[in-house]
């Protein structure tokens, strides 16, 4: 059990967050089935990106790092072969649910695990689409839940409009739609993050977007490039929520991804009156970056519902923290997929911000929070969820009295240098 810092003031520096974990995990996968050589620079080394790496490297893919790069040596998708060995992706919904949609399309058996989190995970919002395009996948609860056997094949485009928000089951029918015969359109209910289409454009391919509505066309071949990783907008949040409720404090996050999909945190900050500037920067990448400089302020409470909670829906843990030091009711609103993330997030944010004092309750699509009431000492616990462990670090050095995290090893899941970064700012 770890002791946090509490009640802090002043919070001062730059930082330079670690590189995206949604794009560092598409990057191995693009550079696996491309062909040719791909370079990715500033990748995310963290637990979840790494088995990303360690599953590719079964299916037969060269995959090094050289000089504070990742180098990729891609075959094509007719060079992935049939693995020895079951793949396991450890804690990532983002490898399994889009590693499916490449197996999908390849013509031998492979077996998907993961850790207890994953084995909770729904899976058939990605195996249901991609059986009525020709995979055979079977698993627990008829492929509801891993391990999962996928044996792959000749796929068929397809017309689908996607149940729920999600970019994960988007990604995973666009690397399947990659290989199927003919068009596949995909639908989407609200726009979710677009980094797959980005980086499908990035590698040489072809897709066109109109709306929520998506086309690409099979049987095309992608060609290995260089991408430069920015800065993950869901680890700045952490710290750009610390700045926002920690007086006398001002941080600048360099280099800091922000791909529009992406940055609903900073929409929320500017709409609760937050002291923020962002400066976009150019940078050698598909995706737009910039540094936000972000200093503490008086925040008043607001309402989050609709098409912005795909934006943000990795930032919810973080965006109730902020609530509690905001006057007013703060309510989030049509946020249901906060069940099925690596816990169920609504009822554990709820949880452990009531062991601090917060006044916060669960809704059955959200919280509704009260803020500008001060938070307390307690012992509380990640729940082997990083983002949950980050917010509570985080609601630390708001708190009059001591904290104790259990499970901080969770948060090297995607962040493994977060205490470090903090320390820096606290000096």
């Amino acid at each position: 059990m770890k002791q946090l810092t509490h009640n802090r003031t002043g919070l001062k520096g730059n930082l330079l967050v670690p590189g995206d974990k949604s794009i560092s995990h598409r990057s191995i996968m693009f550079g696996a089935i491309a062909n040719g050589t791909t370079t990715v620079t500033n990748f995310l080394m963290g637990q979840d990106c790494l088995c990303t790496i360690a599953c590719f490297r079964k299916l037969g893919v060269s995959i090094e790092e050289e000089a504070h790069q990742i180098i990729i040596e891609g075959k094509g998708f007719e060079g992935l072969q049939e693995p020895t060995d079951v793949l396991d992706v450890g804690n990532s919904g983002t490898t399994i649910r889009l590693l499916l949609g490449i197996l999908a399309g390849r013509p031998f058996h492979a077996t998907l695990i993961g850790d207890h989190s994953i084995g909770k995970r729904p899976m058939t919002r990605v195996t249901v689409p991609l059986a009525k395009m020709g995979a055979k996948i079977d698993g627990r609860q008829n492929g509801e839940f891993t391990p999962l056997s996928i044996r792959g094949g000749e796929l068929s485009g397809m017309n689908y409009s996607l149940p729920v928000a999600s970019a994960q089951v988007k990604s995973s029918l666009l690397f399947a739609g990659l290989q199927g015969k003919g068009k596949t359109t995909l639908v989407e209910k609200e726009k979710t993050r677009d980094h797959t289409e980005r980086m499908i454009k990035q590698f040489g391919g072809q897709i066109t977007e109109d709306g929520l509505t998506i086309h690409i066309e099979g049987g095309q071949s992608l060609k290995g490039t260089s991408i430069q990783v920015p800065g993950d907008i869901s680890s700045a949040a952490f710290f750009l929520v610390a700045a926002a409720i920690v007086p006398d404090s001002e941080i600048t996050l360099k280099n800091v991804g922000l791909n529009p999909t992406r940055t609903g945190i900073l929409e929320v900050l500017e709409q609760m009156g937050a002291n923020m500037e962002i400066i976009p920067t150019d940078a050698d990448s598909c995706e737009p970056v910039g540094d936000i400089v972000i200093r503490y302020s008086k925040l008043t409470a607001t309402t989050i519902q609709g098409e912005i909670i795909p934006k943000l829906i990795d930032e919810l843990p973080i965006i109730a923290l902020l609530a509690t030091a905001a006057e007013g009711k703060t309510i989030i609103r049509d946020a249901q997929e906060l069940k099925v993330k690596e816990t169920n997030r609504i009822d554990t944010v709820v949880h452990e911000l009531k062991k601090l004092g917060a006044n916060i309750e669960a809704t059955e699509d959200g919280m509704i929070i009260r803020g500008g009431q001060g938070l307390h000492g307690a012992n509380v616990s990640s729940h082997g969820d990083h983002r949950i462990g980050m917010m509570l670090a985080i609601a630390s050095l708001v708190s009059n009295e001591p904290v104790y995290l259990e499970g901080e090893e969770a948060i090297s899941v995607s962040y493994p240098t977060f205490f470090a970064d903090l320390q820096q700012i606290m000096k």
